[in-house]
Formats: C-alpha cells, sequence, structure tokens
C-alpha cells in the first residue's frame, strides 16, 4: 500500500491561479481560492504474488476499515492449515506414550519387589528403570508435538490471513485495476489491485500569499464553499499553517479539515475559503 504523493506547493498555486473562479472576485468577497480532496489516496498491492480469486467490491463501493476487499488464492495455505489443526486434537500418540510409560512404571515397581527379595539381579531393575525413562521421554516428545502442531496453526493462519486484503481506511474505491484470475504482483513495482480514497475527513488545500502569514493559525475555523454549479457551506479546521514560505511563487499553504463521517461532503472540486 503506498500513500499517493501531495501535490507540490508551487504545482498547487499554478493551478489555483488557473481556475475558473476569478481570483478578483474571490479576494474582494474576503476568500482564497482552494482545492477539497481526499484526506488520503491510497493504492493497494498484493502482499504476495499470487492469483486473484475473488474481488469483493467494485468501483464506488463504501468500505470500512478492516474490510475485505480482495480474496488472494490461498488453497494450499488452507489445507496445510486444516493439516496442523487436525495434529492439534490427534490424542493417539499422546496416549500410547501414556500408556507405555504406565506400563514401564508398573513394571519397575515389580522389579523393585523381586530386587528386594533377591530374585532378579540388578542390572534387571535398571533395565526397568530405564524403560520408565524413555516411556517419559516418548510421552514428553509426545506433547512437544501438539504444541508444534498449534505453533504451527498460528504460523498458518496467519498465512490464510495474508491472501485477504482488507481496507486500511474508511473511505471509497476510486479504481478496480485487476480482476480475478489475473496474477496479483508483489512489491512497489507491482501493479496495484485496488485505488481508495479516504473520504472522512475531507482535506481543503489553501495557497495565500506570503503577505498573509501569520494571519492564520492552528485551530481557527473557516467557512468553506465549493465552487459552483456545486453548492452549500462547511466549517473547517485549521489542521496545518506551513512554516516556510515558497520562494518560488512567493506563497504559503495551509490546510483545513472538514469531518465527513457521512460522505456528504464532495471531494475533487474547486472552492473558496472564508478566512
Amino acid at each position: 500500500m503506498l500513500l499517493r504523493k501531495e501535490l507540490n506547493r508551487s504545482a498547487l498555486a499554478l493551478v489555483l491561479a488557473v481556475l475558473t473562479l476569478a481570483p478578483a472576485a474571490v479576494e474582494a468577497a474576503g476568500a482564497s481560492l482552494c482545492l477539497m480532496e481526499p484526506w488520503a489516496r491510497i493504492s493497494l498491492r498484493s502482499p504476495i504474488t499470487t492469483t486473484i480469486a475473488a474481488m469483493l467490491v467494485d468501483r464506488g463501493a463504501q468500505v470500512r476499515k478492516g474490510q475485505p476487499l480482495v480474496q488472494l488464492d490461498a488453497s494450499v495455505e488452507q489445507a496445510a492449515l486444516a493439516g496442523a489443526r487436525y495434529r492439534v486434537v490427534m490424542e493417539g500418540a499422546v496416549k500410547a506414550a501414556e500408556a507405555r510409560l504406565a506400563h514401564a512404571k508398573a513394571r519397575l515397581q515389580r522389579r523393585d519387589e523381586l530386587r528386594q527379595q533377591n530374585y532378579i539381579s540388578a542390572q534387571d531393575r535398571d533395565d526397568a528403570e530405564a524403560e520408565v525413562r524413555i516411556a517419559t521421554a516418548d510421552l514428553a516428545e509426545a506433547n512437544d508435538n501438539r504444541e508444534i502442531a498449534r505453533l504451527d496453526v498460528l504460523r498458518l493462519t496467519a498465512e490464510v490471513n495474508r491472501r485477504t486484503i482488507t481496507s486500511p481506511i474508511n473511505g471509497v474505491v476510486t479504481e478496480r485495476l485487476q480482476h480475478p484470475g489475473e496474477l496479483a504482483q508483489s512489491g512497489d513495482t507491482g501493479q496495484a489491485v485496488l485505488k481508495l480514497a479516504q473520504t472522512d475527513p475531507v482535506r481543503v488545500e489553501v495557497v495565500l500569499p506570503a503577505a498573509r502569514y501569520g494571519k492564520t493559525r492552528v485551530g481557527d475555523l473557516v467557512t468553506v464553499r465549493p465552487e459552483p454549479p456545486f453548492s452549500g457551506s462547511y466549517k473547517a479546521v485549521v489542521r496545518v499553517v506551513d512554516p516556510v514560505v515558497d520562494s518560488a511563487s512567493g506563497t504559503f499553504g495551509i490546510r483545513l479539515e472538514i469531518p465527513n463521517p457521512k460522505g456528504e461532503v464532495l471531494t475533487g472540486v474547486k472552492c473558496s475559503a472564508e478566512l
């Protein structure tokens, strides 16, 4: 997953300069030109190179954080997981080891009694004790194998979960770039499977002339109005005031935030901000 790089401030200033909304009219009204954008744009790539089994969403779908979006092929891992789960509940090896240990202990007890009456040699008694130690080790090995199987279940469960691509944000699917049956590739050079936009909150980028530096502070409330044909007004909060003025354009940027829990605020549009 890669966050899309933000617009360079100089480039954003150039974009705002050529907007169809007349800058003079906007400034006369005490407002500044701005852009209403998603808070983040995300490209989702596969963590592994494998076949896409199912696409669970399409373009335009509203998604929640943690929601499954893409199912990758996991047939091999699921089969291995089923085997590991079965080994966890297998009791044959443990019960057999317990039975051998119980028999060895009973045999040792009889050998102790016979040895005390000098009916058997000390070697026979020691051999019986050795059998107890071996049976004890066999039981420990059987229990160790069950614990290893339990750890395998955890590892294979994680592997199976990696075959499901989930949403890292609350937002909307903006592009669907691959389809079931295609090969999903991992790494930065691999093709993205989906592209998402985080629409809550909405990010508003404003570029101001250097002469206005210091007149806007973090936490200030600002009224933002989208450009016609869109209507409405929204209350935004100043979240970032750039501490450095861009020398090339003689401007500095501020970032506003508009809460958008219901997705009612349209993004990707030009606007004016009443500072």
